[in-house]
Order: structure tokens, then C-alpha cells, then sequence
């Protein structure tokens, strides 16, 4: 599918074990093919194995493109995923992060564990500090990150985080809501850099 909208590419970070839950990996499926239909490239973390290797064949499976960027010394740990479109193999994690959000237009963070947390609040920060402007979302299935949209409020309330840090990242429930609400916030982006608004 051709896609017009300014939303060309994604990054997702997500988890590259297989011990989570299968419906976690599904739920990876549904979002690489929806990602397909609006023809929109998936960029990662570059794994074969988990959600992060279930959403990159959901993309290849429905003749995406798939980018995967993987420090060389992970490539055995995080089973380097050699079939993809593009695989980068970079020199450091600063490096892949770096990478990886130069590549894409948005992020989407699916559940993970430490990694995934730590990718998500270096790509907020940097959102915080005016690195980038460009949208976040959490996709939220069955509670799986609920204590951390807790934690968010709890350090707005605290004094830690500004209210409008918590607008940083918004949560939803499923793939469909997430590219809705990317797309929306790409698009009134670029009305509003153009003037339109």
C-alpha cells in the first residue's frame, strides 16, 4: 500500500525474549501487519527471537520493510535477524538508539523488559530536552505497563516530571489506536509547521 501521510517509518521497542506471553507476541503480529496495510516500514532492534522478531516477520510475512539496527557484540545474545530488508550492525548501544531514532517518524513501545524501559524513557528524555518532536506511543495490553503509566503520574505529583511530561508518551490499548494517534499527532505536526493551522 501507498502511503501518503508524513508517518513513513516506526520504531518499536519491544522485547527480544520468548518467555513472555504468547499474547504478547501476537499482539506484535497485529501491529507489523497493520503496519504493512498503511504502508509504514518498521525500524528495531534487530532480534529474530521474541516480540521483537514476531513483529519484524509480520512486516517481512505481508512484503513490508523491516530495518533492524544491533550492536555487533548482541548479534548472538539477541539472535541477529539476517533475513530482514536492512540489518545495521553497529558498534554500541549509544550508537543503535541514536540510529534508530534518526530512521523513524514515531515509536512504539510494545511489552518488554529492562531494555524496553530504558529505550522508552531515554526517547522521552530526549523528547523532554527538544532532541526530537516526534510522537510516542504505549501500547498497553492487558495491564502490562500500567504500574509504569503510574509511576509517570506518580513523578508528576511528586514534582520530579511538569505536568506536560506526562503528554510525552500516550498509552492505548491496541495497534489500531496507536497508529491512529501517531498519525494524528504527525499530522497536526505538519500543519502546523506549514502553517495550515
Amino acid at each position: 500500500m501507498t502511503n501518503s501521510s508524513p508517518l513513513k517509518s516506526i520504531c518499536v521497542y519491544c522485547g527480544s525474549s520468548d518467555n513472555g506471553p504468547a499474547a504478547h507476541r501476537d499482539l506484535a503480529r497485529d501491529l507489523g501487519r497493520q503496519m504493512v496495510a498503511n504502508g509504514i516500514q518498521l525500524v528495531y532492534g534487530g532480534g529474530r527471537i521474541g516480540v521483537m522478531g514476531a513483529v519484524a516477520n509480520a512486516v517481512l510475512d505481508d512484503g513490508g520493510t523491516v530495518t533492524g539496527v544491533i550492536p555487533d557484540f548482541l548479534m548472538q545474545r539477541e539472535h541477529g535477524h539476517h533475513d530482514i530488508t536492512n540489518l545495521e550492525v553497529v558498534t554500541s548501544m549509544h550508537e543503535r538508539k541514536a540510529r534508530m531514532a534518526e530512521l523513524s517518524d514515531a515509536f512504539i513501545v510494545l511489552p518488554g523488559g529492562l531494555g524496553t524501559l530504558e529505550e522508552l524513557f531515554e526517547i522521552m528524555t530526549w523528547r523532554q530536552l527538544g532532541l526530537h518532536d516526534k510522537p510516542i506511543v504505549v501500547i498497553n495490553p492487558d495491564g502490562h505497563w500500567d504500574r509504569l503509566h503510574g509511576l509517570i503520574d506518580d513523578l508528576v505529583a511528586a514534582g520530579y516530571a511538569r505536568p506536560e511530561n506526562a503528554g510525552l508518551v500516550h498509552f492505548v490499548a491496541d495497534p489500531a489506536a496507536a497508529l491512529s494517534t501517531l498519525q494524528s499527532q504527525i499530522t497536526g505536526k505538519t500543519h502546523i509547521e506549514t502553517g495550515r493551522l
